[in-house]
């Protein structure tokens, strides 16, 4: 069977084509929206960046481990008390 060229299924083709790329435009526009907003909601927030976050989570760590050695040497210093009685 020979192929024919039919204008109706270019026209189609070419429609089918200029929707997807309105579609695409379309989701950039409103991702870019999305992130706008969602910046603006941010900046108006108390919130800490992940700098922050990770710098007190390390002090936060240092401490505790201080913390579990000063509660070890309490605990050998009171034994030394207590053999002494």
């Amino acid at each position: 069977m020979p192929q024919t060229k039919s204008p109706i299924f270019d026209e189609f083709a070419k429609l089918m084509s200029d929707a997807a790329g309105v579609a695409q435009g379309v989701k950039r526009e409103a991702e870019t929206l999305a992130r706008t907003q969602m910046e603006r909601l941010l900046s108006t927030m108390d919130v800490v960046t992940r700098e922050e976050f990770e710098a007190v989570r390390e002090m936060a760590a240092l401490a505790r481990d201080e913390n579990d050695r000063l509660a070890a040497r309490i605990a050998a210093l009171e034994a030394q008390i207590a053999s002494k009685s």
